[in-house]
């Protein structure tokens, strides 16, 4: 399949065009408008340092649904005892940029650039990313952050600093997804730390079936409020 190279014009080749990796397309900007039209056609940026804007579109999808997380007793445990808790939305810069710098940390590749982070936080100013934050004994020990169109959150990254807190973020997420009848958490590709969670791999034409009638649903796009619950 060819890669794509985009142009000034605010448009998408269809998704089934992706190479057997999941490229798509090559160029184009980090605009709010662009973001938007890419996440509704489940197309997603992801590059590394001094390389151009690259857009994938994966096929299989890694999806988890709310209703089918999985919570090991261990982690049910942890929830419980206390330790944790968990706010939204009120430090998602440091969200994200805990995000790159854990990544950096571990010597591991970082496709979360200056340009990136500054592009998600302008959707977060105007209420379509989000962030979920656990916090222990005052500090922040993890997180996730994504962006949040109709039915559909989806995920980009998460960190964690202590044991647990990003997996007891993701688990507060969809209680507050299932709570608010959202359809989908879009997880792009497998990890064994999201499948062990609950995630699985769907054909792409079914995730993005599933997408285009769940991204016409209303966006919430006010500052959520995500509670992590107790005895669940």
């Amino acid at each position: 399949m060819p890669i794509f190279r985009l142009s000034d014009k605010l448009s998408f080749p269809p998704p089934h065009y992706a190479a057997r990796n999941g490229l798509l397309a090559i160029g184009g900007d980090l605009s709010e408008q662009r973001l938007l039209l890419a996440y509704r056609k489940g197309i997603f940026p992801w590059f590394s340092p001094y390389d151009p804007i690259l857009w994938w579109c994966p096929d299989p999808r890694l999806v988890l649904y709310p209703q089918q997380v999985h919570i090991p007793g261990r982690l049910r445990r942890k929830i419980n005892s206390g330790i944790f808790e968990v706010t939204s939305d009120t430090v998602f810069e440091r969200v994200i940029s805990e995000c790159a710098q854990v990544r950096k940390e571990n010597n591991e590749e970082t496709w979360l650039v200056d340009e990136m982070i500054e592009a998600y936080c302008r959707l977060h100013e105007h209420g379509y990313a989000h962030c979920v934050e656990t916090w222990c004994d005052g500090e922040l020990a993890g997180g996730l952050y994504g962006v949040c169109m109709g039915g559909s959150f989806f995920g980009e990254s998460m960190f964690t600093r202590v044991t647990d807190a990003s997996k007891v973020a993701l688990v507060a997420l969809c209680n507050h997804m299932l709570e608010n009848g959202f359809d989908l958490i879009d997880c792009q590709v497998a990890t064994g730390h999201l499948v062990w969670m609950g995630a699985r791999e769907v054909p792409r034409k079914l995730f993005l079936r599933q997408l285009a009638a769940s991204v016409e649903r209303p966006t919430q796009k006010q500052k959520w409020h995500v509670e992590l619950k107790r005895s669940i």
